[in-house]
């Protein structure tokens, strides 16, 4: 059984991976708040005392608003802590799978969806960080396999770790009777976090590299709320604003050497539901 080394192991992510692929490897983890006072040693210790087949670095600082006004918090969290896996992965012979995020592709005025090769010029802290921890993470280790993962979502339930998130917002705002606000102009795909932890069994047999890492989406996000709506059968007032964005990822790279890709963004939505029996 290959053993997997899990950082953020009681995060929204993490904790998914700790439950849902338990049997299927040995998981173990960094202790409850090591990383956040660690440095490359202490990473480094850790990796050879545990001597995992794969890292699996999930932890991170997401919050896209409280990076741009903590840079330097964001810069550990999001550029250095991953190269400091990278060079324990490097010393120890370990596999080492990364998130990265969909916010890569901010900044870019077109429609997309965006492959891995497209030019980045990210608008964001959080976008500009992940960028940068890419390109250091396989020149440390280029066999690295870096995930842009689009934004997850789960509902609460099994004692797991719970944030907001698209399903849960809609479902908030039905029961407080609250008006929500997306944009007609902003297109995102947006993933089912448990089809997210199935695609890492697929994930770490990768070749390194960067992946686009999620649910694809055709329609805008007030398309895609309402049409969610509908599913739940909630009916929530969700009024479309006015402002542009496109963080539409094209799946094909991952599709091609996986050999199984995600399901599309409505489909997900369906797939958690049915999860939930909350759809027949």
């Amino acid at each position: 059984m290959r053993k997997l080394l899990v950082s953020g192991a009681g995060g929204f992510v993490g904790a998914r991976i700790m439950t849902q692929l338990a049997g299927r490897y040995e998981l173990c983890a960094f202790p409850k708040g090591m990383l956040a006072a660690a440095d490359a040693q202490t990473v480094a210790d850790w990796v050879g005392h545990k001597q995992p087949d794969v890292i699996v670095h999930t932890a991170a600082l997401s919050d896209t608003g409280y990076s741009e006004k903590h840079p330097d918090e964001s810069y550990r969290a999001n550029v250095l802590l991953p190269c400091w896996m990278a060079a324990a992965a490097q010393k120890s012979g370990a596999k080492l799978v990364a998130f990265s995020s969909d916010q890569v592709y901010t900044g870019l005025t077109e429609h997309g969806p965006f492959d891995e090769d497209t030019p980045l010029s990210p608008a964001n802290v959080y976008g500009r960080h992940k960028q940068g921890m890419e390109q250091r993470v396989l020149d440390i280790l280029p066999d690295a396999v870096l995930l842009r993962a689009a934004w997850m979502y789960d509902l609460p339930g099994y004692g797991l770790p719970i944030r907001g998130n698209f399903l849960l917002n809609l479902l908030t705002a039905a029961m407080r009777q609250e008006t929500l606000r997306f944009s007609a102009r902003d297109y995102r795909g947006i993933t089912y976090v448990r089809e997210a932890v199935e695609r890492l069994t697929q994930a770490m047999e990768l070749p390194g590299g960067v992946y686009n890492f999620g649910s694809e989406n055709d329609s805008d996000m007030v398309t895609t709320a309402r049409r969610a709506c509908a599913l739940l059968d909630i009916h929530p007032v969700v009024e479309a604003a006015d402002w542009p964005r496109s963080l539409l990822m094209d799946g094909g790279r991952f599709r091609a050497a996986a050999g199984v890709g995600f399901d599309d963004t409505l489909t997900g939505v369906q797939r958690c539901l049915r999860d939930y029996g909350l759809l027949k």
